[in-house]
Formats: structure tokens, sequence, C-alpha cells
């Protein structure tokens, strides 16, 4: 074959030389390889690697015969490649090698070549195998192309699937890894883009609700009181979105609450000390208080009341060393009512003063004295052998009642903390006073209920019916009833004792002839008033505490009978400080009527003839003085009124109208209600 026919069978022109083209052909060989070393899986890199091995023989048959005819020089390699990484060694046809054929052929005569026309078909077969071979190796480039595209396409459908369930689950870091890579595959790819603004999306819904539902969490917390469940809360929202604002602001409102709750555990500890006369030790704990909160009212009031106290506890001490004077004079070695009365009401005046203590129980041993348990191993027999002026000393303990004293006896307890007498709700009063107990006198004892009786006619811890007697240093709590009733015209003097947790009053006084004189005790936290009087009972009640109890501090409606109220605290009640429903003589002076939940004071129109003055009404939830309809309001403008909520006086009311009228309250107002049930007969 000439160089023209290898020409035009190769489809070049008669001025072309072939062998460019085999560099072309040696070019699409090496984009094969690289495609099998790129291969994305083991099965496509087989498949390229066959096609590659295909096209490699195609090429070395083809310059294996251009060598042949004379195309391309003998000494060039044809390099075959078996895999991407190893290629067939060179065929190589040297000169060396011919004239070794040639000088071995001297002796023997060479065989004829083929004529060259015979070799024809031979050069078209290969070309035939080459323009197959290189059409196939286009043919298998493009697929293998296609194949990529597809297994691009597979790969960014996976990860799109995968992280849409990484969304869904909330898998955030894992989702954001994801969609990364999807942008890595495919940049600027629009699923990257949707996976981003998707995650973004879940993300806000995420923490909408979880700080919906913590910070929902906290709030009612925090309104039912629950401080610590209130932080905890929160703060689970403060450890994901620091600077999360509805979750910082429930954290700053527990912390002023938290501090106000300290405030006031300081304020009850202080007023703690102050209900157990250390007047100094309530200043200080109250100036501490005000040292961190300058405008606390409480711990100003406490400071105040104590000071007052404190120049009273002197002028107490003054009087109790007269008494005690006095009662000195008298002593003739024999009984004597009038100094034991001096020396009991110096011992109440000054109870730390030995020299008091000492001269009453001297005085007293004039009299049969009868010790329990060691005489006696009851209260009840004691009681049972005792006559007019015996006393009856009963040990610490809590000893069983019901209890009755029918004579003039006097009962020394340990103190209201160590001797306790109790008895079941519906056993009756713990101790009962007929009316021959006149002039019996009980000290030093708590008398209390040990169950609660709910039914209509309750037991008081104490009832006095007729008869005359004084309760020193006494508590009375936890009764179902009230706490003291006073019946059948029985005189009570009541001093320095303690009123406490009763289901109806602290201090009742029923009926025309009874009377009540109540000083320097404390009426805290009944389930109805402090103290209460009706049906024709008076009352003289001076310097007397009524605080925290469900209705009233004072509820006076004593008909015709006079009402003497000076100098009473009447301190956050939850309806009013005092209600005067009626009384035909007597004074209110000097009270105070502060954080009262209703208001003040009520005067109604029946006790008009009652002067009201010089009282401080302040600070209470509603008006200061409510007048009922006919009372004119310049007869009580010689009262303090301050601060209140309400009117500072409201004049001319209709305290039978309905209340949204009146300004006062929803709750129904106590006035000519029935009295409270009492013990029976």
């Amino acid at each position: 074959m000439t160089l023209d026919e290898a020409r035009k069978i190769l489809g070049l022109g008669p001025d072309q030389d072939p062998r460019p083209h085999l560099e072309e052909f040696q070019q699409a060989r090496e984009r094969i390889a690289e495609m099998v070393r790129t291969a994305p899986n083991e099965t496509l890199a087989m498949r390229y690697q066959q096609g590659l091995l295909e096209f490699d023989r195609a090429l070395a048959s083809v310059r294996e015969y251009l060598e042949a005819i004379g195309l391309l020089p003998r000494k060039e390699e044809i390099v075959i490649a078996d895999s991407p990484a190893k290629t067939s060694g060179p065929i190589t046809t040297t000169a060396q090698e011919e004239t070794e054929t040639e000088t071995e052929g001297e002796t023997e005569e060479a065989p004829p070549l083929p004529a060259r026309k015979s070799r024809v078909p031979s050069l078209i077969a290969w070309m035939m195998v080459l323009l197959t071979a290189a059409i196939g190796s286009g043919w298998l480039y493009l697929k293998i192309e296609d194949d990529k595209r597809l297994m691009l396409q597979a790969e960014l459908a996976h990860l799109e699937n995968t992280g849409a369930v990484y969304i869904e689950n909330r898998r955030w870091p894992e989702a954001i890894q994801v969609f990364q890579q999807i942008e890595t595959l495919s940049p600027n790819s629009e699923i990257a883009a949707v996976g981003r603004r998707s995650i973004e999306a879940g993300m806000a819904e995420e923490q909408s609700q979880f700080v919906g539902y913590w910070t929902g969490q906290a709030q009612a917390s925090f309104e039912a009181g629950l401080l610590d469940d209130a932080e905890t809360a929160a703060r689970q929202v403060i450890a994901k979105f620091p600077k999360e604002p509805q979750a910082l602001e429930i954290l700053g409102k527990i912390s002023v609450s938290r501090a106000a709750e300290n405030r006031q555990i300081a304020i009850a500890q202080a007023r703690a000390k102050f209900d157990q006369r250390q007047w100094n030790e309530a200043i200080q704990m109250a100036e501490v208080i005000l040292r961190d909160n300058p405008k606390e009212e409480a711990a100003t009031t406490l400071i105040s009341d104590a000071k007052a106290a404190l120049i009273k506890e002197e002028a107490d001490r003054t009087r109790a060393n007269e008494l005690l004077a006095q009662a000195r004079e008298r002593d003739q070695g024999q009984f004597d009512q009038q100094a034991l009365d001096w020396l009991r009401e110096a011992a109440a005046l000054a109870p730390g003063n030995t020299e008091i203590t000492a001269m009453l129980e001297k005085m007293a041993s004039y009299s049969r004295t009868l010790r329990v348990p060691s005489d006696f191993p009851t209260p009840a027999e004691a009681i049972s052998h005792a006559r007019d002026n015996d006393r009856i000393v009963i040990g610490p303990g809590e000893w069983l009642g019901p209890l009755v004293i029918n004579n003039s006896i006097e009962i020394q307890g340990a103190g209201p903390t160590k001797t306790i007498i109790e008895c079941p709700a519906d056993s009756g009063s713990a101790l009962s006073l007929g009316p021959n107990a006149k002039g019996a006198r009980i000290a030093g004892i708590t008398l209390r209920h040990a169950s609660f009786d709910p039914s209509g006619e309750r037991f008081s811890a104490a009832l006095v019916r007729g008869g005359n007697v004084t309760f020193v240093d006494c508590r009375f709590s936890d009764a179902s009833g009230h706490g003291l009733a006073v019946i059948e015209s029985g005189h009570v003097i009541v001093n320095r004792c303690r009123f406490s947790d009763n289901g109806w009053n602290g201090i009742a006084a029923i009926g025309a002839g009874s009377l009540l004189e109540a000083r320097e005790s404390e009426c805290l936290g009944n389930f109805e008033h402090g103290i209460e009087s009706w049906d024709g009972a008076a009352v003289i009640l001076s310097n007397n505490r009524c605080e925290g109890n469900s209705r009233n501090g004072i509820h006076a409606d004593n008909g015709t009978a006079s009402a003497t109220i000076e100098n009473n605290r009447l301190l956050d009640n939850r309806e009013f400080g005092l209600v005067l429903g009626s009384a035909a003589a007597g004074r209110i002076t000097g009270n105070t009527a502060r954080g009262n939940l209703l208001g003040g004071m009520v005067i109604r129109s029946k006790s008009a003839a009652v002067p009201v003055t010089g009282n401080e009404i302040t600070r209470n939830g509603g008006p200061g003085l409510i007048l009922e309809r006919g009372l004119p309001a310049a007869a009580y403008n010689e009262n303090s009124l301050s601060s209140n909520k309400g009117k500072s006086i409201l004049a001319d009311a209709d305290l039978n109208a309905t209340v949204e009228t009146q300004e006062i309250s929803s709750a129904p107002q106590p006035t000519d209600a029935a009295p409270a049930p009492i013990d029976p007969p």
C-alpha cells in the first residue's frame, strides 16, 4: 500500500499526514484511563477498564500496521495497557534484530514476501477496527458521562431525603451537614437553598415552641408562688437561648419576689420577737430590714410599736413596784384577797420581777395549795377537792379536759407553752366556769381542742357562764368554736392573753349583762372576728392587737350596752378593722386601723351616741371611714385618715343597699347578721 492509499483509507486528503490523528486517538485513550481511575464505584471501574483494554488492542494493531508499511518508524514503542495502573511490555523491532535474521538466512533461502496487494484487505480490516474502536470509545465516553450525571442525581436525591428526615426529627447539626454536602456536589443548588430555609424555619419553630412551653410553665409556677419551680423552668430556656427576653423577665420577677419573700420572713421574725415582748431585738431586726429597704412600712411601723412598748413597759414596771409596796404593807401573815389581787396585777405588769413573784408566792401560800401531780394525779381530781380561795398549781404537761370549775379558786400553770389542757372538740370546752366561780383566776395555761368539729353547734376552748373570772397569760387556740365565750351575764377580765386560729371568734361576749374586759391581748388568725360582742353585751377593749382575722378585727353590736374601745391595733384583717354596729355609750379613740382589706372602720347609725375621735386610719384596701346614712360627717373629722384606696370618709352610706353603689366590696356586710352559734347550755 502506498502512502496515498493509506490516506485514502483513513479518509485524509492528499497532503494530510495520518500521524496527528494517532495522537488524537492516544489522547482519547488517556481520557478513558482517567475515567477508570476516578470511577465512583468498583462496578463502573470494571466496565471502563474493559473498554480501555479493547481500545488499546485496536490502537496497537493500527500502529503496528503503519510501522509495517513505513508510515511510522519501527523503533517507536507501542504500549498496550492491561489496567489503569499497569501497561503491556513494549513490542519493538530493531535494526540489530533484522541484521541477525539476515545473517542466519545466508545458509538458507528466505521465503518470499507476500505481494503488497494481499495486505490491502488486512489494512482495511484494521482500519475498520480502528474506526469501530474510535466510535466505541466515543460512545463509551458519553455513556460514562451520562452514568456520572445519573449517579449525581441519585446521590443528591438520597442526600435530600436524608436531610428531610433530619429536619423532621429536629436534628439540626446533621441536617446542616447534609445540605452542605449537597452544596459541595452541586454549587448553587436549589435543593440546598430550600433545605437551608427549612432548617431555619424548623429551628425558629422549635425555639418558639420550646420557649413558649417553658416560659408558660415558669409563669404558671410563679403565679402559684412556686418560685423554685418557676426558676427551674425559666432556666431551661436560658440554657438554650441565653438572651430570650421573656425568660429573663420572669427570672427578674422571681428575684424581686424572692427579695420580697425574704423581707417578709425577716419582718415576721421581727414581729415574733415583738410578740415575745423582746422589744429591743425586734427594733434591731427591723432596722436591718430598713437598711436594705428604707421604704418598708412594716419595719417602720414595727419599730414605732416596739418603742412605744418599751415606754409602756417602763411605766408598767413603775406601776408594778407601787403595787408590790402596797401589798407588803397589807401583809399580816394571813389570806388577803386585796393584797393578792395587787400582786397578781404586779406580776402581769412585770413578769420577770423576782421580788414580785416571791411575794405573790408567799401571800398565796396563806391559802391552801393543791399541786398536780404531786398532791393529785390530775387537774380534775384537784378541782374536785378544792374549796373557795384554794390555789391549784398544775405542772408542765398535756392534761385531759374537759374541766369544770364552779367555785372561787385560782389555777396556776407552769406557763402557756408548758401547761396545756385539751379535750376532743365534741366533748365540750376544755375549761368551763359556772356562776359560782366568783373571783376565779386562771393563769399560765393553754386551753385548746385536740380535734375539730364542723357541726353547727360548736364548743369553745373556754366558756364562762356567769361568775367573775380573770384570765392572765393564757392562750386559747384551735377551738372548733370561739376561743373564749362569755355568756349569761358573766364578767371576764382578760389580760395579756392570746387567741389564735379558732374556728369562730377569738373572743365572744354575748347577751345582756355580760361584760368583757380585754387588755394587752392578741387575737390573731381567727376564722371569724378577732373580738365580737352582740345582743346586749358590753366591752372594754384596750391595747389589744387584732390582726389577720378572716373577718373584722373588732365587731361590736352591743344594742343598749356600752362599747369602750381604746388604743387597739386593728391590722390586716380580711374585712374591716372595726365595725361598730350599735352601742348606747362608750368611746372609740386612739385606735389604729391599718391594712384591712375592705376598709378601716364602719360606724352605723345605732351607735351615734359613741364619740369616734383620735383614731389613725391608714393604708386600708377600701374607704377609710364608712358612715351609715344619718351620721353627720363633720362629727368624725377628728380622726387621721391617709393613704386609703377608697374615699377617706364615705358618708351617707346605705349599708343595706347593694355594694356596687357603696364602693365597699362584694363581700357580705358585717351588720345585722345573726350571731354566731355559741356553746349549748
